[in-house]
């Protein structure tokens, strides 16, 4: 019998056929694979968090803590109901720093980037679920066009370009950091671990201090405050775009494709806008920036629009904005950052579609056009689909969350954005949350860390084969 199996090509042992079963399951549908391993590894860091080793008192932690913690870890997200740098032992703190670096880089892309460690090759189907792990659009199955940012054949490429640039970006943060703790009197031990913590809370856009003062202490430092911003800003343009500028810095003829130029143009737009507003809104409160000089609020305010779209730091109280600036770092929070980064939200290059379509529509042409290049509809259907299943779960949850606590609006909207997007920042409402709560936050944060697109394409087939079309007719719009 077991020369039959391996003549027809199946695994003669029970291990070598549940592999052969889980690679099928993995070929077959990324996006549900994805779901399983992001829900099987969050299972396992809400058990080690709970664990007495992992708490300072040396005591177990209460579920509902253990695994909103996991959650907000492995989704890159910031939130806690607990004091995060008091609550937890030095275990626990290890736990956290390698649970955001996996979660960061996605759970498919550290798989794949293990594979090619180990075996320093990379197979067809590690290539294929590193790629839908990088592009939505090949979440579903059949032929993808290859007129993208990454093509098939460069994921490996792209691979290396993660590891290395996680490595190399995270270390040149320490590395500015280090000094600046030398200066303000913390010992080198703890200076050490300080700077490689933040650094890597910053280039992952999780936004967890090691300390309990948090970054009030370097309030006034912009040496540490800009490195911060640099690590939040690399981390959130994408793994793509940090792959295309690393390859075209080689090349004498550099050319920038169209997902590049759409993230590295809207996110500059959307930071100095978040700037100008947070500016022209605060610069009159007395709680946030009424008391600074006109440069200092320039700076601050710079500092929390970056921070905004998904770093999760603040150098002042959330709920002291006023309810307009709130209001503003609810949509930026909602975009986010860019397709393919450790960022959270429907992603700038949703947001820049939207609007070229929009543009497109006004002025009467079938075509969305940029940089004299034609985007295809099937993106334009994607972006809906981002933006309105986001749209939901922003809605669904803030209800919930509304009819649990009855807190106010404006504050379990934000901290409902903020979870959805993973920025992390908050109004307070989610330290006080019930167990009830607790729970719809947390599935909030998956939601907005696996990606609205991987969760639809996981609760539905991904593609049918339509064998007839019904008649057309146009509905009234607008």
């Amino acid at each position: 019998m077991s020369a039959t199996r391996v003549a027809r090509g199946l695994p003669a042992t029970p291990v070598g056929r549940v592999r052969a079963a889980i690679n099928a399951f993995a070929a077959r549908s990324p996006s549900r694979f994805a779901i399983l391993v992001f829900t099987l590894l969050i299972l396992v860091f809400t058990l080690l968090f709970s664990l007495p080793i992992s708490s300072a008192n040396g005591r177990w932690t209460p579920l509902a803590d253990s695994l909103f913690t996991a959650v907000s870890v492995i989704c890159v997200t910031g939130l806690s109901t607990v004091d995060m740098a008091t609550h937890w032992s030095v275990f626990g703190h290890l736990l956290v720093y390698i649970g955001v670096q996996v979660g960061a880089v996605g759970v498919l892309t550290m798989a794949s980037i293990l594979g090619l460690v180990i075996s320093r090759k990379l197979g067809l189907r590690a290539k294929l679920m590193a790629a839908s792990d990088s592009n939505p659009l090949r979440m579903h199955s059949g032929p993808v066009a290859e007129g993208q940012a990454v093509r098939l054949g460069e994921v490996g490429k792209l691979l290396t370009t993660v590891a290395i640039s996680m490595v190399v970006i995270e270390g040149g943060i320490a590395l500015l950091l280090f000094p600046r703790m030398l200066i303000a009197g913390i010992d080198v031990g703890t200076a050490a671990w300080e700077s490689l913590y933040y650094s890597a809370m910053a280039f992952t856009n999780t936004g967890f201090t090691p300390n309990a003062e948090g970054i009030q202490a370097f309030a006034t430092d912009y040496w540490f405050l800009t490195a911060l911003m640099i690590g939040v800003f690399l981390g959130a343009i994408g793994f793509p775009v940090i792959f295309a500028i690393a390859s075209n810095l080689r090349q004498k003829r550099r050319r920038w494709g169209i997902h590049v130029k759409l993230t590295v143009l809207t996110s500059l737009i959307l930071l100095v806008a978040g700037a100008v507003l947070y500016i022209v809104l605060e610069y009159d409160n007395p709680k946030t920036f009424g008391h600074l000089d006109a440069g200092h609020t320039v700076f601050q305010s710079f500092f929390l629009s970056t921070m905004a779209r998904s770093g999760g730091f603040s150098t002042i109280p959330i709920d002291d904005l006023h309810g307009s600036s709130l209001l503003v770092t609810d949509m930026l929070m909602f975009i986010g950052g860019g397709s393919a980064s450790t960022a959270g939200g429907i992603k700038v290059t949703t947001l820049a579609v939207l609007f070229l379509a929009a543009f497109a529509e006004a002025r009467g042409v079938e075509s969305m056009d940029a940089f004299k290049r034609r985007i295809p509809i099937d993106v334009l259907r994607l972006s809906v689909s981002v933006a309105l299943w986001g749209a939901t779960i922003v809605a669904v949850s803030s209800i919930l969350i509304l009819q649990i606590t009855k807190a106010p609006l404006d504050h379990v909207l934000f901290d409902v954005i903020s979870a959805f997007a993973t920025c992390g920042l908050s109004t307070g409402l989610t330290e006080r949350l019930p167990d009830a709560g607790v729970y719809v936050m947390a599935a909030t944060m998956f939601c907005g860390r696996v990606g609205t697109v991987t969760l639809a394409a996981a609760l539905a087939q991904s593609q049918r084969r339509q064998l007839y079309h019904n008649p057309e007719e146009r509905p009234l719009v607008g």
